[in-house]
């Protein structure tokens, strides 16, 4: 007769699946302790490599600003921190063009004022020409032929020359012709102008429209009176002023070397009365620095006394 088996445990089923399910219940609560200790060391591995990343970053971006650099701090951790220390990473300023040198200053000593021979001589009622009775100027020539000269009067050869271009000038840009009135006069000539001056108008009355003897710009050889052919004007009244060949000539003689030697506004400083027709070559530098410069007569320009009579 066969031998009934039993389990081997001595327990009973009941208690069986009891234990079973403790394992069970130890088992799960080891796997989520597991779970849990690896979440935690992975995400504290995570954040604390963020945090680097984030300093990490701080740190370029501090680099990156002009002016600032990094540098470890001993008593920091070892994560870079900012410095504001100055650095040569400035970006460089745009270099701005240097302004051109001024031009050298008008030199008013280049040629002299009291020496007749100087294109530049100053001669008024105080200044008489050195040697009047004696003095002819150099290099005097007769105007070139095309030009109208009734009496065939002389100039210096660059005033010749200049006046020869400043008529051609004033035709072109104008459409008269200029006429040359008077020009070189030497002493003896100047003497008997004068004489006649006084005898129609006394000697107070002939100060004011004629020079002197010894005192006429007109003896250096660098003046001309200069009329037109179609304004009706003359030499005894203000009216070629007023002509389109006057207005052209005050406005534009400088371009030749001329000046307008007695404006209407400066009697007092030049002692004679307006003469519109009356033009003095100087040169174009000095006819150039006054026009530019606004000054227009010599004296004013040259720091001269006024010269409003002869001084007794």
């Amino acid at each position: 007769m066969a031998r009934p088996r039993y389990p081997l445990s001595r327990e009973s089923p009941p208690a069986q699946d009891d234990r079973r399910r403790r394992l069970r219940t130890r088992r799960i609560l080891a796997a989520v302790l597991i779970v849990v200790v690896v979440a935690v060391f992975v995400g504290g591995t995570v954040i604390a490599l963020g945090a680097v990343a984030h300093q990490f970053q701080a740190g370029a971006a501090a680099a990156a600003l002009p002016g600032s650099t990094t540098s470890p701090d001993p008593g920091a951790s070892a994560a870079p921190s900012a410095s504001s220390t100055p650095t040569s990473s400035l970006a460089p300023t745009p270099s701005v063009p240097a302004a051109p040198p001024a031009p050298p200053a008008f030199d008013k000593t280049a040629n002299s004022i009291d020496d007749p021979n100087s294109i530049w001589v100053v001669v008024n009622k105080q200044r008489p020409i050195a040697d009047g009775a004696n003095f002819e100027p150099p290099d005097l020539v007769d105007l070139p032929g095309d030009m109208p000269d009734p009496l065939g009067y002389m100039l210096r050869s660059d005033a010749a020359d200049a006046l020869h271009s400043m008529f051609v000038a004033d035709k072109a840009e104008v459409g008269t012709q200029l006429v040359a009135q008077s020009g070189y006069r030497d002493y003896g000539v100047q003497v008997r102008a004068y004489g006649h001056y006084v005898s129609q108008l006394g000697v107070a009355g002939a100060d004011q429209t004629s020079a002197r003897p010894g005192f006429s710009e007109h003896q250096t050889g660098l003046a001309m009176d200069i009329m037109d052919t179609s304004s009706g004007c003359d030499l005894e009244t203000p009216c070629f002023g007023s002509a389109p060949s006057g207005v052209w000539l005050a406005a534009n003689a400088y371009r030749f070397g001329f000046i307008l030697r007695y404006p209407a506004d400066k009697t007092a400083v030049t002692g004679y009365e307006y003469e519109p027709w009356h033009f003095r070559y100087v040169g174009v530098d000095l006819a150039t620095e006054m026009h530019n410069t606004g000054v227009s007569t010599l004296e004013e320009f040259f720091g001269l006394p006024a010269a409003p009579d002869y001084g007794g």
